[in-house]
């Protein structure tokens, strides 16, 4: 079971120093066939990790730099016209693959990042009058920068809920920073050798499936989804005016998700309150709209969360 687990992140370790949250994030959107978005600033290893995972599972895929001037047919594709046959023929887009990679996705306006939404949500795209399913595990791996910075775009709220996950990336320790110093300088990242199929996925997925959650456990993830929509019901009046919109119903199914999943990924056969608690905040943080007053006063969708899970009783 976590042999397959173990050999793909020793295969991510030859290349990445640490980050071991967005290794596991990464690894539970797998289980579950999740899309997931990583956030950070340049240079924190989200491409080279996404492109390390792709290499290891033997996986189609295919990267696309988002800019300002791309067009959402130049990820989704075209009608083209052929003189010859004095006919159109579909030119298939970079989206038709297994694993997606969309770096810098924030940096195109939402007309391009819309263009995602259907394959995302229905695995399937709409070129034309024609609709192609596309090929099972399909993932989309989304890297962003930071909004703050300059020429970045807000991602569309509907958007945003597609993504499974939002894993907010850090900066190393002082040690795993001279490990990757070191590394670079003397040429010694390693091959990424392909250790795991589609097989492996599909039967990893299977066996996430069989984690067990108590009916007590279930009733919690529905509890913290509520109290960020209805915070009074559970004691915490003072984050209501933080608030606009609380996490949507995909939350609650995604939380139940990527609980059983990290469950797995601790060689465990069932749901403990400290699988949800260590998701929470990835499988929320994205969903929580805060108010204008909470912006005003630097309140960011993770603190909301940390109250929640204090005030949110264990089963």
């Amino acid at each position: 079971m976590a042999t397959i687990v173990e050999k793909i992140r020793n295969e991510i370790r030859k290349v990445v120093v640490g980050q071991e949250k967005m290794i596991d994030g990464l690894l539970i959107g797998l289980a579950c066939e999740g899309h997931i978005l990583l956030e950070g600033v340049p240079g924190l290893a989200k491409t080279t990790t996404v492109n390390a995972l792709a290499k290891a599972l033997g996986l189609k895929f295919k990267r696309v730099q988002f800019t300002p001037d791309l067009l959402p047919s130049d990820i989704i594709g075209a009608e083209i016209y052929d003189p010859k046959n004095n006919s159109f023929k579909i030119k298939r887009g970079p989206v038709f693959t297994n694993l997606l990679l969309a770096d810098e996705i924030n940096r195109a306006p939402a007309k391009v990042q819309s263009a995602l939404l259907e394959v995302m949500q229905e695995r399937q795209v709409t070129i034309g009058e024609e609709s192609f399913k596309i090929d099972l595990p399909f993932l989309v791996m989304a890297t962003q920068n930071p909004v703050e910075q300059e020429g970045a775009y807000n991602l569309p709220e509907a958007q945003l809920d597609r993504f499974m996950m939002k894993l907010v990336v850090g900066y190393n320790t002082p040690e795993e920073e001279l490990e990757i110093a070191r590394r670079v300088a003397n040429d010694a990242l390693g091959d990424i050798d392909e250790v795991a199929a589609k097989e492996d996925l599909f039967f990893m997925k299977e066996e996430v499936k069989k984690i067990h959650i108590d009916e007590e456990v279930e009733k919690y993830i529905v509890d913290l989804v509520f109290a960020t929509r209805e915070p009074a019901k559970y004691g915490i009046e003072s984050i209501e005016s933080w608030i606009m919109y609380g996490a949507s119903p995909r939350a609650s199914i995604d939380l139940y998700k990527a609980s059983r999943a990290q469950a797995y990924l601790r060689g465990k056969d069932f749901v403990s309150p400290v699988d949800i608690a260590y998701v929470a905040k990835s499988v929320l943080r994205h969903r929580i709209i805060l108010s204008y007053e909470a912006e005003a006063e630097e309140i960011s969708p993770d603190m909301v969360i940390d109250k929640v899970l204090e005030a949110v009783a264990i089963p």
